[in-house]
């Protein structure tokens, strides 16, 4: 990185830092910034990505699905019109019918199938054993249908604990991940811009 890049990157960097102490101009112009570049290379890379070889590269190669693609995007761009904007449901129904049918099946086997076959497998083993009770407590604690008594009173509370043994975890998974962005930045700081490492 070239010394401007890196002062660039250092004062970006800083100005960021400065919401620690509060919000203040530096800090929102350096925001500003920060969404301004991420949605211009978005679109950079759709339309290099997504416009350019499906939609225009068709249609001057005489392709019809080329001019189908590009009716879909000329819809898609009604929305910002009051009168036509209703005609941007069309491609939005296709887009999230077409992405609940390939993502359900998906999801389905990936979320809840494997699993229900991590729960359900032939070798009886500690992990298996406190991984059944972890799902059966935990669905028992979401079951609201009759109140909670008896045996189905402790497989509630048990499930509660297992959901806070989970979020805590998930908890201290982001806060790792936080830190490590920030001693990747300090190390930035401190070894790059002023060499001090």
């Amino acid at each position: 990185m070239s010394d401007a890049g890196i002062w660039l990157a250092a004062i970006g960097t800083l100005a960021i830092f400065s919401f620690l102490y509060r919000d203040n101009p530096a800090y929102r112009a350096a925001e500003q910034i920060l969404v301004g570049l991420s949605v211009g290379y978005l679109v950079v890379i759709t339309v290099r990505t997504t416009l350019v070889p499906k939609v225009a590269l068709p249609i001057l190669d005489g392709d019809p699905w080329g001019i189908v693609a590009a009716v879909w995007v000329l819809l898609m761009w009604t929305r910002v019109s009051t009168r036509a904007g209703w005609l941007s449901r069309l491609p939005l129904a296709v887009i999230v019918g077409a992405g609940a049918g390939l993502s359900i099946p998906a999801m389905l086997k990936a979320r809840v199938l494997s699993q229900l076959g991590a729960v359900i497998r032939p070798e009886i083993d500690v992990n298996a054993v406190v991984g059944a009770i972890g799902v059966l407590a935990t669905l028992s604690y979401f079951y609201f249908t009759r109140p909670p008594t008896g045996a189905f009173r402790v497989a509630a509370r048990t499930g509660t604990w297992f959901l806070m043994v989970f979020f805590g975890a998930t908890f201290g998974y982001t806060i790792m991940s936080r830190l490590s962005l920030l001693i990747g930045r300090t190390e930035f700081l401190l070894g790059d811009w002023l060499g001090l490492l």
